[in-house]
């Protein structure tokens, strides 16, 4: 069976249900946004399959027919489940519930338009939820300019206390530039029961993904910033700006290679 280094199961769970409005083209959805020619999409479940995963969700909203033919002839092994309504990270997680509540092992949260990931900060970043005992671990990383991101709020000591969205941050949180890359591994059940404790009173009214941080942390349980400096990898795509650049890292990164 496909496992982690510590020999439990992962399953994948990978977020593509979003509209992408500020991309410009509301025909298509954004995780089928073509990037040198693939779609953003394609790139995921590459570095989805590479981790050898017990399973693979993916989690589909807006032009969800187009999202799931495509799913489903080229990654047949994947399954996706439908994101009715657009409410949140933590909402679209919720979705591949039904599917792996029984499951044993760790959840994989990637997102869809996401695609510059490699395999190897995938891996740092398993292998260190493992070795730290960590009931979550997730990526972070700094960027001089981190409008946009959710900020990684810690303590004096350096330990994170919680996430804070953009729209909800105050000035001091926004100049962090420690940033939420929105990648995750968590234990599977731990992971739904803190889901149960998600609120939407927030400026979005969503049912936001990073919440859960501080739930766990609330518990007890502990939580681990896996800080990558590769900061290109985990950039996402918003707008044709963010597309735009995407390009370049990837461009770049074929030369050096």
């Amino acid at each position: 069976m496909p496992t982690s280094s510590s020999n439990r199961p992962i399953h994948i769970v990978i977020l593509a249900a979003g509209k992408g409005t500020r991309m410009g083209t509301p025909n298509r959805a954004k995780v089928l946004t073509p990037l040198a020619q693939r779609p953003l999409l394609d790139y995921v479940l590459h570095t989805a399959d590479a981790m050898q995963p017990a399973s693979v969700t993916v989690v589909v909203g807006y032009q969800r027919e187009a999202v799931e033919h495509f799913v489903a002839t080229t990654h047949p092994s994947a399954r996706c489940v439908v994101q009715e309504q657009q409410l949140g990270t933590g909402h679209a997680v919720q979705q591949a519930r039904p599917l792996l509540a029984d499951s044993q092992g760790d959840i994989l949260i990637l997102s869809g338009d996401v695609p510059l990931l490699s395999h190897a900060t995938l891996t740092d970043l398993v292998d260190r939820h493992v070795g730290s005992g960590a009931t979550l671990s997730m990526i972070t990383t700094s960027l001089s300019n981190p409008h946009g991101y959710g900020r990684i709020v810690r303590d004096e000591g350096g330990t994170v206390q919680r996430i804070v969205e953009q729209k909800d941050a105050t000035p001091s949180e926004q100049a962090i530039n420690e940033v939420n890359a929105g990648i995750y591994i968590a234990n599977g059940a731990a992971l739904f029961e803190a889901l149960d404790g998600v609120s939407n009173a927030n400026a979005q009214g969503e049912y936001y993904l990073t919440d859960v941080v501080g739930i766990l942390l609330s518990r007890g349980q502990r939580v681990e910033a896996v800080i990558t400096p590769h900061s290109n990898e985990v950039h996402g795509v918003n707008s044709p700006d963010d597309l735009a650049a995407a390009e370049q890292f990837l461009a770049a990164a074929a030369i050096t290679q």
